[in-house]
This record gives C-alpha cells, structure tokens and sequence, in this order.
C-alpha cells in the first residue's frame, strides 16, 4: 500500500447535450466539489485536468483552462490526455502531488463538449496510430468492435440477446435516480430488441451515446482533511494505470492484430484483468471485499466481461451473474448504481471521475434512492485507448 488520499468533495455537471464549451461545464463542476469540500478556490494548491482534444486549442490546456476561469491564484496546474482514462490519469497525477508532499490540496476537473454520432479519429494520415489504422483500414468503428466483442462472448460463453438487454434495463433503471443522467426513463427489455440494430447483434439501446458534460473532485492529504474537520473521509486507496503485457492475445480496441505469442507465453491476465489486479493489489483488498463497482459499458456485452476482469465472478460467469441478481441494485455487488455509461453516454475526459463521484456519495451514504446499503469499498474501471488502464478503489 502506497498511501491513501482524502476525497474532501465531489461535484458534476448534468450531462445531455448543452451545446457550450467544455470550459463552462468544468468550472460548474468544479465549485461543486469546492462547496461540498468546504474550501475555497485559493486554498486549492494545484489543479489538472483531464483534457479533451475535440474542443479546439484550450482542449490541450484544460487544467490551466480551468484554471484561469476560476481565476488565477498561483496553483500548480497539470493537464492529462490518456482518451477514456484521462480521468483516472488525472485522478493519479493529484494523489502523487499529495503523496510526494508538494501540496495538500488538488482540485480534479474533466470536462468534454462531444460531437453527435460515434467517435471517429481525428483528420489527417496518421499510418503508425492504430486507432486511425482500424478506422481506414478495416473501417471498424466503435459500434462494428463492440459488436464483435458480443458476438465473441455469444460463441465463447453462451451469452444472449436477452442478457445483454438486461444490462441495458438494469442500468436504466439506476440512471432514472440519478440527477446527473441525460437518460433517465426506464427500459424493457421489449424497448431495447426493438431498437434498431447498429452492428450485429447489439441494437442502439445497446450502445452508449456521446455527451457534453463534466465532473471534478477535491482531494486532500489525511492531515488536512483531519485539520478541515473530515476525520473519517472517503478515501482513494489505490490508482491503477497499468499498460498491456507482451503478448496480448485478446482483439483489444484499437488494436487489429493480437501479439505474436510463438516465443513468448501469455500473461496469467488479460490486459482488462491487469488493470483491477494491480488496483486490488495495491490496496491491499481482493474482489470478495468490494462493495460495488462502476464499469465502463460502451455497450451491455462490455459491461459483462468488466464482471469477470474485475475478479466478481469466473470467465464466462458474467450473464449468470446478472441473471442471478448479483449486480442489480440490492445483490451482492451492484455494478453502476449511478446508470453507468447507458445512462450518461461518454463525456470522456469526465466519465472516470465521474465513477469516483459515485463511489463517493455512495460510501458517504447519500445516494439516496440509489444508495447502496452497508456500502464500505468501491472499485471503479475504464480503459483508454492505446494501452491506457483505468482503476480506482475507494473505501470508508
């Protein structure tokens, strides 16, 4: 164990489409989580930000974006791009400040303005960039992976249309309790297989959609946050950020081709496996201590394999989890009580801090109508492109 880090506040802004800058919805989010922390803007001794590429120059400055539109009082300022996993990233680069002692106070602030549609790589020839090569090369967009991905998981374990629409259900149903979800009408399962279908087998309700939005934190060492009057905070307790391991021999996003495993034997883990083992791992704690996970299901299938990469059940157990009640609100370990990805749609630099948010007022016993009961440990995972792992545990 490295050292655990205070969660002193957490704040977001509602996600949908707004159609104004990334700027406005971080700085919403962001006096948030100052007002729930009880501490003002100057006190704050460093800010990053996760950046977002998509809304013009500022996109490659956001912490110092931010920063400025708070108003500038000398914080140190660090901006972090690691695609989906910006947030962890930026959520890691904080603790280590605190930890190393250079401040004792961080503010985390992500914050996207999405376009409509799926993701796409941005202009340009870019040969050697693998997300680029799956796009013109094979033209496998977002929605044709997921849909590989769920039918890999149909041929290999048995899942069906019905479990992945369950997800879909089970997810709804916690988004339309979240203030912050753009979705927030519940779903039949009649509702999701009669929705269009986007790439074999997975239908539109399968598939997350992109949003504007924004989430941020304030995170302290343990000794301010005792001076601050928090003797018993949240607390993140580890951060993993782990890269793939040679040879990888799972089609991963972006990547069109596994590693050549003639020479080398395979890892014990899959990469998605690595990610939640290095956090557990540091933290001390194994999967059976978890209270409740917030995942990240771009589509219901992905939602089903984070099941089993995060140790909750066996490979291929993921659906029987699910059937068996587990993960809905009420089991053993419910999985995205906030609504998740299905609820929200991506705001990518925010959604991983925006996971920490939920284990936050989930811990702290405030979620309300969506409050998970007895709720001591919480675990969160993502994943960015090109190798970026994504894991936070928090507990209380």
């Amino acid at each position: 164990m490295t050292g655990e880090v205070a969660v002193l506040g957490a704040g977001m802004h509602p996600w949908g489409k707004w159609g104004r800058g990334f700027v406005e919805y971080g700085v919403a989010a962001a006096r948030a989580a100052l007002a729930d922390a009880g501490v003002d803007w100057r006190s704050v001794g460093s800010i990053v930000g996760a950046g977002t590429v998509r809304g013009g120059y500022p996109g490659y400055v956001a912490g110092a974006a931010f920063a400025r539109a708070l108003g500038w009082q000398g914080a140190r300022v660090a901006s972090v791009y690691a695609a989906c996993a910006s947030g962890a990233q930026a959520i890691s680069t904080a603790r280590t400040q605190i930890l190393a002692g250079m401040t004792d106070v961080v503010l985390v602030v992500g914050a996207d303005a999405a376009p409509k549609g799926f993701f796409r790589p941005a202009g340009g020839d870019r040969p050697d960039d693998p997300d680029w090569l799956r796009f013109r090369v094979l033209g496998a967009t977002n929605p044709a992976y997921f849909g590989l991905y769920a039918r890999r998981r149909m041929a290999v374990h048995g899942d069906t249309l019905e479990d992945f629409a369950q997800v879909k259900v089970k997810n709804a149903a916690a988004g339309a309790l979240n203030e912050y979800a753009r979705y927030r009408n519940p779903v039949t399962a009649d509702e999701v297989a009669a929705s269009a279908v986007v790439a074999d087998p997975l239908r539109l309700l399968d598939i997350c959609a992109t949003s504007d939005g924004a989430a941020a934190l304030v995170l302290s060492s343990m000794e301010f946050a005792r001076r601050h009057g928090a003797p018993d905070p949240v607390r993140v307790r580890a951060v993993s950020t782990v890269t793939p391991t040679y040879p990888n021999t799972v089609l991963d996003l972006p990547d069109i081709a596994t590693d050549s495993a003639v020479a080398v034997a395979p890892a014990g883990r899959t990469f998605r496996a690595s990610i939640a083992h290095t956090a557990y791992e540091e933290a001390g704690i194994g999967p059976e201590d978890v209270s409740l996970a917030e995942v990240y299901d771009l589509s219901t299938a992905l939602e089903l394999q984070w099941y089993e990469d995060l140790g909750l059940c066996g490979e291929g157990e993921g659906a029987k989890l699910l059937r068996d009640g587990a993960t809905a609100p009420g089991g053993r370990v419910p999985v995205n009580s906030s609504g998740g990805l299905a609820s929200f749609g991506e705001a990518v630099p925010a959604q991983a801090i925006a996971q920490v948010c939920e284990l936050t007022w989930q811990l702290r016993g405030v979620a309300g109508a969506r409050q998970v009961a007895g709720a001591r440990v919480g675990v969160t995972a993502n994943q960015g492109l090109f190798g970026h792992g994504s894991s936070v545990v928090a507990v209380r």
